[in-house]
């Protein structure tokens, strides 16, 4: 009971050195992948927000921006 116990604390602190080690190594990676995932997550919010307005200016274009991307035989 005691040697697994101390075999638990042992693989928890192999584990956190690992990833101490993995972010020291990757860590300009991880910084890349976030900034990547931030701008994905961006530029739908943008195109939401320009698609809403052109809906409240001018409702037609905005049915042939919809008709467009859902493929449906329009004009």
């Amino acid at each position: 009971m005691l040697r697994t116990l101390f075999l638990v604390g042992l693989m928890a602190m192999g584990g956190v050195f690992l990833l101490q080690v993995a972010f020291g190594l990757f860590g300009w990676f991880v910084a890349l992948m976030l900034w990547l995932l931030g701008l994905a997550l961006e530029i739908p919010i943008v195109g939401a927000c320009v698609y809403f307005v052109i809906r409240i200016v001018s409702p037609s274009t905005a049915k042939r921006i919809t008709d467009s991307f859902s493929g449906s035989p329009g004009s």
